[in-house]
């Protein structure tokens, strides 16, 4: 689950970063036709605030020192992307991707940042099943992952 602020774009793609474009917020038509877009398979470019290697460095260290990187695009899987409620330009979007996905990609081609991001599950894993006084024997564990 993600919350995506519509009415800005940020040089991070989180709140933490600088405002690059403030705009009008997409109407929900127009939201709702951008959404239809971005599922599937999609290419879009790597946030500059992310982890992947660049010439040998991290991207991140580079847009900390202020040094402008063209990023690379990646294939993303979007298996959905389900609007859940619109109000005051933020989108609460609830999604299921594949690993390698950059959910602040996904708000940027949306014209916006992350304002929040809930991880929900991994794999065969999700938070509903979190109890932190039983622990999965590894095991089982592994046996869930074939």
């Amino acid at each position: 689950m993600t919350e995506i602020d519509l009415a800005a774009r940020t040089s991070t793609g989180d709140p933490e970063g600088e405002v690059v474009e403030e705009h009008e917020p997409p109407s929900l038509e127009e939201l709702e036709a951008r959404l239809v877009e971005l599922r599937g398979e999609v290419e879009l470019p790597i946030p500059a605030a992310s982890a992947v290697k660049i010439g040998g460095e991290r991207a991140y260290r580079l847009h900390r020192r202020g040094v402008a990187v063209d990023m690379p695009v990646r294939r993303m899987g979007v298996r959905e992307l389900e609007l859940e409620r619109y109000e005051g330009g933020v989108a609460h979007v609830d999604l299921l991707v594949s690993s390698g996905t950059y959910v602040r990609s996904i708000a940027d081609a949306l014209g916006g940042h992350c304002r929040a991001l809930r991880r929900t599950e991994i794999g065969p894993f999700s938070v509903d099943e979190a109890d932190p006084e039983k622990i999965i024997p590894p095991d089982e564990a592994l046996a869930r992952l074939g």
